[in-house]
């Protein structure tokens, strides 16, 4: 089956197209490159790059392909940006949802897998977080996601495109064989902002406050590894192929504190890192963790990277092999491009 994946280019996105030609799917991607990564696309995925708000490279695009599925990465992410500037975030992630969708239905594509997020949660009543908890985001980008999960619920009653919204909790690591990972600008995760500590790369790493309701007062994150999501992600897509629409919860169903994140990386990196408390971040929780019982149950995922150690030696493997990213490969290609 062709698939096209949007936002291919990205972290999670590449890791995806990465299994997906693996398991020999004909893989199209399509990304505008702004914050993806053209040198993190397998050689043998078809790059377009384009931009989901310009209708005439989706109209080329689908001139071109037929697809037997979608898988929507394309996005903006950063929760605190998206309160400075919440009209980037309304017209880049739901207008250019829109688009795909309206060029999708009209191609008669039948089967969607949107990638959501835990940022649907602000207010959870009980931890672990089951796809039952009430959606409350807390955030313009939360809110994003939500309208694209409720845009996909009109679109399967209307056209009959069966769609998976994937809501992960924290995503992380890389790829193992190493050629694959996180490069984000800015960074704004824990754990490449850990590494690149251990790297000599920035002084230190900040702690949002130590006075939380938890063991060590610092916040509890649920990890889970890239390449358990592309894994989801497949299996999700295989699933349309017969049956229902629907919704699940990512995550490994452990959370581990940001205290314990620093220490597990010292010991995998053999740095010290130095760490320095400063004050809470606004609007975060003091736990978040998944309960992804439902996917484990009816698709039979199981999350290979399941201990924090796992995770941050393959992150680690990634960030000491390529410190600057993709950088220099990016900049390997545009030159001979040019």
């Amino acid at each position: 089956m062709k698939v096209l994946v949007t936002g291919g280019a990205g972290y999670i996105g590449s890791h995806v197209v990465e299994l997906l030609v693996e398991r020999g799917y004909e893989v199209v991607v399509f990304d505008n490159l702004a914050a993806g990564h053209r040198a993190a696309v397998h050689k043998d995925a078809h790059f377009v790059q384009g931009d989901l708000l310009h209708r005439d490279d989706l109209a080329a695009l689908f001139a071109a392909h037929t697809f037997g599925g979608i898988l929507h990465f394309a996005s903006h992410i950063l929760v605190g940006e998206s309160m400075e500037k919440p009209f980037k975030y309304f017209h880049d992630n739901v207008v250019a949802l829109m688009n795909v969708l309206e060029y999708a239905t009209a191609h008669g594509v039948k089967r969607f897998i949107l990638s959501s997020t835990a940022a649907l949660f602000d207010q959870p009543k009980k931890i672990p977080i089951d796809e039952t908890e009430a959606l409350i985001p807390g955030s313009v980008y939360g809110e994003t996601k939500f309208m694209g999960e409720r845009l996909l619920l009109w679109m399967d009653r209307i056209y009959g495109l069966k769609y998976c919204c994937l809501r992960y909790f924290n995503a992380c690591g890389a790829h193992p064989g190493g050629h694959i990972g996180e490069d984000h600008a800015p960074e704004s995760h824990l754990i490449p902002l850990v590494l690149q500590v251990a790297l000599g790369q920035r002084p230190v790493i900040n702690i949002y406050g130590d006075d939380y309701a938890t063991p060590d007062g610092t916040c509890i994150r649920d990890y889970i590894h890239v390449l358990d999501l592309a894994e989801a992600h497949i299996l999700a897509l295989e699933a349309l192929a017969t049956g229902d629409s629907r919704v699940y919860n990512l995550g490994n169903g452990t959370g581990y504190s940001v205290l314990e994140v620093i220490e597990m990386a010292r010991q995998v990196t053999g740095h010290p890192i130095p760490a320095q408390v400063v004050a809470r971040r606004a609007g975060d929780l003091p736990a978040l963790v998944a309960d992804s019982t439902r996917i484990r149950e009816e698709l039979g995922w199981q999350p290979e990277f399941g201990s924090l150690a796992a995770i941050l030696e393959t992150a680690w493997q990634w960030h000491r092999t390529h410190p600057q990213g993709f950088g220099d490969r990016d900049r390997d290609r545009d030159r001979d491009r040019g």
